[in-house]
């Protein structure tokens, strides 16, 4: 619950110095320079070293995988909705947006600790795993497609004329400083213990969602909700309902059982991952859709995941 009410404090008190003008868009590029350089780096360094691999954990590997893939699905399927009754295409922009927002939970800020309070402190393993796949996905695929549309649209800063080569793409990722601490959180453990560097690992990792959130406020604009309450409402239609449903309906299918299924269904059900909008935001895809879609996504998962926890 703590953790909730941190959230919602960065949260107001972001929107509240935005509406005042203290901070401005060099303030939010500040704050977001250190969730991508420090705060995330510092999340892999801590966890990535502990994980256990075992058959169980192969579902919560995967589910992030399948909810980014029905994400991808509900957004060109609303686009040709979009098409057939209103006589055209979401914007480029706009639909990339949208597909990073809702694609991928926030498994770690706000899930984990939630996986500890309905599941038990021993399922949280399940969690963690699930948000280090979840944050592999944000680092390669988030990314690049984050890349590929500001490029088109010219608001990116690799190529103004709509073309992107994959030699960039590839320079990008590997360049990406959370990629690279995943990277080396895989590799150093064989060769030195690393664990002596956690507690100062645990003081940078805590500051990620509170200053990712504090971003999210500085760029919520409520005023665009009523402009952008059908996109809204879709995507988190998606993240909050479909999303975990999904999973289940998934876990059904193959039939996978046990805790870690429930923790995955669980994650699924949790609101957008905070700091893949940020990226999209930083790269100009449709700033306010995806702050809307998160600030209002935080308040409506909890209930919506909670509720989800007690039909597990």
């Amino acid at each position: 619950m703590s953790n909730f009410v941190v959230i919602i404090i960065c949260l107001v008190v972001g929107v509240l110095l935005a509406r005042f003008k203290v901070v401005g868009e060099q303030g939010i590029k500040g704050v977001n320079a250190w969730v991508f350089y420090v705060a995330l780096p510092a999340l892999s360094l801590r966890y990535v070293p502990e994980m256990e691999w075992s058959p169980e954990m192969l579902f919560p590997a995967l589910s992030p995988i399948v909810m980014l893939a029905g994400a991808w699905l509900f957004v060109r399927l609303l686009d040709i909705l979009r098409l057939h009754f209103k006589g055209g295409h979401l914007d480029i922009g706009t639909r990339t947006a949208l597909f990073v927002t809702i694609a991928l939970s926030n498994t770690g800020f706000i899930g984990i600790p939630m996986t500890a309070a309905f599941f038990g402190e021993s399922n949280v393993h399940y969690a963690v795993l699930n948000d280090q796949i979840t944050f592999l996905l944000f680092s390669t695929v988030g990314l690049v497609t984050v890349m590929r549309t500001a490029a088109k649209t010219g608001t990116g800063t690799i190529d103004t004329a709509g073309k992107i080569s994959p030699k960039a793409v590839f320079k990008k990722v590997l360049t990406f400083p959370p990629f690279i601490a995943f990277v080396t959180a895989l590799i150093i453990p064989h060769f030195a213990d690393i664990s002596l560097a956690n507690p100062v690992l645990d003081k940078l990792m805590a500051t990620m969602s509170p200053m990712a959130v504090f971003s999210i406020g500085l760029q919520l604009k409520l005023g665009a909700l009523k402009e952008n309450k059908g996109l809204v409402t879709a995507g988190l239609l998606y993240k909050l309902l479909l999303a975990p449903l999904l999973i289940f309906t998934v876990a059904l299918l193959i039939g996978a059982k046990g805790s870690g299924t429930q923790v995955s269904i669980f994650e699924a059900s949790m609101s957008s991952h905070i700091t893949v909008s940020l990226l999209a935001s930083q790269y100009g895809l449709n700033p306010r859709l995806c702050s809307l879609i998160v600030g209002v996504g935080i308040i409506a998962g909890f209930v919506t995941s909670s509720l989800w926890a007690l039909v597990l």
